[in-house]
């Protein structure tokens, strides 16, 4: 079943790039809504959406260091315990 729903999002990443745009544009635009009167921090009144590109920035960092730690070790040749 799982096997199955990855083929289909992977045959239609197109689809699912274009989808995940159009949520975090809903999400932006929602955030802008949101009543900042009662906000906790200079950030939060003067930076439109600043929760939303927080979490944003916040999920880009921790990709990019998940690749860099992925990449000085745990990644490695396929052949690797074959010697």
């Amino acid at each position: 079943m799982i096997v199955q729903f990855i083929d289909f999002i992977q045959k239609r990443l197109k689809l699912v790039g274009i989808a995940c745009c159009v949520v975090l544009g809903l999400i932006v635009v929602w955030s802008l809504t949101v009543d900042t009167s009662h906000a906790h921090s200079w950030a939060e009144k003067a930076i439109p959406a600043f929760w939303s590109l927080f979490g944003l920035g916040a999920c880009a960092v921790i990709i990019g260091i998940a690749r860099l730690v992925g990449r000085t070790g745990i990644m490695t040749r396929e052949d690797y315990y074959d010697d």
